[in-house]
């Protein structure tokens, strides 16, 4: 079992990567975000690795990180959801987005990614709600648990309307919240967070 690629990049290709690992090319299937951070050809690389077995081939997975690997793993405990759909999914969102867009049934960004339609998304906005918590939070990111009808929330939904992304929003309501406290009013938290998009 592969779990670990270091080599040079030899090929970059629309949805795979060839690393020279010792004179050996391994094909090793990306997501759109792990190539596009790969470097240039003949730059050294490391890849976390997922291997597939199947009856007429071992197929690699490869990941820059360790928090991509572990949800490529989880995409996969949903039905309907395997290798291909899971890279589309990392491709079009980190797996900060993902991990907050899963908390807060966010089913509009879920489905950016290809191949996922409105009901598979909501399938994994249900699905992984329970899951998606135990995964570690990407290094720079903040935690932010944002409720229904929460302060917070309300801070987060008044960003969006002013026209910042909701990722964007919700890591500066995020730090806002680590910096005033939980029972920050929303009067308080929007212009703290308002700041932090300054920044």
């Amino acid at each position: 079992m592969i779990a670990r690629l270091k080599g040079l990049v030899d090929l970059l290709g629309e949805d795979h990567a060839i690393i020279d690992v010792g004179g050996v090319g391994y094909l090793v299937h990306c997501s759109g975000r792990t190539l596009a951070r790969l470097g240039a050809i003949g730059t050294p690389a490391r890849l976390e690795i997922e291997t597939h077995v199947r009856d007429d081939a071992i197929v690699l997975y490869g990941f820059l990180d360790q928090a991509e690997r572990n949800l490529f793993e989880l995409l996969q405990t949903v039905q309907g959801v395997g290798a291909r759909v899971a890279l589309s999914v990392l491709t079009a969102l980190t797996p900060d987005e993902v991990q907050r867009a899963v908390a807060t049934g966010d089913v509009a960004t879920l489905s950016r990614a290809q191949g996922v339609g409105r009901r598979l998304a909501q399938r994994l906005a249900a699905e992984l709600k329970e899951k998606i918590g135990a995964l570690p939070v990407a290094a720079g990111a903040v935690p932010v648990a944002v409720l229904p009808a929460s302060p917070g929330a309300d801070a987060v939904s008044a960003l969006v309307n002013l026209g910042y992304r909701k990722p964007e929003a919700e890591q500066a309501v995020g730090r806002a919240l680590a910096e005033i406290g939980d029972g920050a009013a929303v009067e308080a938290l929007i212009p703290r967070a308002l700041k932090e998009l300054a920044r």
